[in-house]
């Protein structure tokens, strides 16, 4: 089998397996409420304890426990069966486990504190509560990309800085030519988990910091290494983690803004006893993932937007722009990446621009100086 045939296997498998957790997920919600369940589960509840608060955590703990043990099988189909059998995991099934706990007990430290306030607003304030609701999300992100890079990330993987002294040095000459003061250019044991390759720019303020994979280090050149680092400074010399936090929160409030109006319209026709019902509530996570349904291609539109601009960047600044070319070739076949997904895949579901089109745009780049 070719690479490229297994590439559009895996995605084809991948996007399969996603799709039908998530419509499933969304049904067994339905069907929890529209069946009585829900109702039954919170007079359970409310036998425990008289804190609605407590309440609401018993409700969603053994909600959302038998939830995730139903749609296990596709978290382990998707997550583990699928990554070994087309080479890309370095886990044990212990070892998967055991990420996927740590992520969740990671998750519930969290937001669990804003799950909470959620409700507290959504008690006492019915008519406003997702105005605060966006509020305390848009400042809760900005605290987690401040303390994300030194706190959460270090939980899963071991960063270290870059000791490469001639990697290191093309890095500074490109941060001082973007005017990036960064916390420094690390590299992490992605090796640890998968065989894929990757590089992201993360952190806020003076936390913001470039990271780059063992895999991705052992796989490139010194030439497509730092095309792929001049990438990423591309992201902030056009300050994309500034608009990305922009409309992000732009977007947050309008969902919030629609889910009130849509579940407000919910809660009324269905007589349930109010916004705060814990036997309605699952209908709000339903609402929610069908607008993120519709706003998601928006959103990668804009992401697809600023990966070009990236690019670009790369290109224009890089000692040796073709290197980026192969640096995309080696990425995608390391990360089985479909070259020519559909177009309505792409429109929907990608946050960048599929190999093929960023290889056209690259060569067009460089072809005009």
């Amino acid at each position: 089998m070719g690479n490229q045939q297994k590439a559009k296997q895996y995605e084809r498998l991948h996007l399969i397996l996603s799709l039908s957790e998530t419509v499933l997920s969304l049904l067994l919600i339905i069907l929890f409420v529209s069946s009585g369940t829900s109702g039954i589960l919170k007079a359970f509840v409310k036998t425990w304890s008289p804190d609605p608060y407590l309440q609401l955590l018993f409700f969603v703990g053994i909600a959302g426990g038998f939830l995730s043990v139903l749609l296990f099988p596709f978290s382990f189909i998707s997550g583990f069966w699928l990554e070994h059998r087309y080479g890309l995991s370095n886990q044990t099934f212990l070892q998967w486990m055991w990420e996927k706990t740590k992520g969740f007990l990671v998750g519930l430290v969290l937001f669990l504190p804003v799950f909470i306030v959620f409700y507290y607003f959504l008690r006492n304030y019915p008519g406003t509560w997702w105005i605060w609701t966006a509020t305390i999300l848009f400042l809760f992100s900005v605290i987690l990309g401040r303390i994300a890079p030194q706190v959460i990330f270090p939980l899963f993987y071991k960063f270290e800085k870059l000791d490469d002294e001639e990697i290191a040095a093309r890095m500074k000459r490109l941060s001082e030519k973007g005017n990036f003061n960064l916390d420094g250019v690390y590299r992490f044991n992605m090796s640890k988990t998968t065989k894929k390759a990757n590089a992201a720019f993360t952190g806020l303020g003076k936390s913001k910091r470039i990271i780059l994979g063992d895999t991705l280090l052992e796989t490139l050149t010194p030439d497509e290494i730092e095309s792929v680092f001049a990438h990423e400074v591309g992201h902030y010399a056009h300050k994309h983690l500034l608009i990305g936090v922009i409309t992000g929160t732009i977007s947050s409030y309008l969902s919030l803004f629609l889910a009130h109006l849509i579940y407000k319209a919910l809660v009324s026709h269905y007589g349930f006893s109010g916004l705060d019902d814990l036997a309605a509530l699952p209908l709000l996570t339903v609402i929610l993932s069908v607008l993120t349904f519709f706003i998601s291609p928006l959103s990668n539109m804009l992401s697809r937007l600023h990966e070009r601009q990236a690019d670009r960047y790369a290109l224009k600044n890089s000692s040796e722009p073709g290197s980026f070319l192969t640096a995309l070739e080696k990425l995608a076949d390391k990360n089985l990446t479909d070259r020519t997904p559909s177009p309505v895949v792409e429109f929907l579901f990608h946050s960048h621009p599929s190999l093929e089109r960023r290889l056209h745009f690259a060569e067009s780049v460089l072809s005009k100086g």
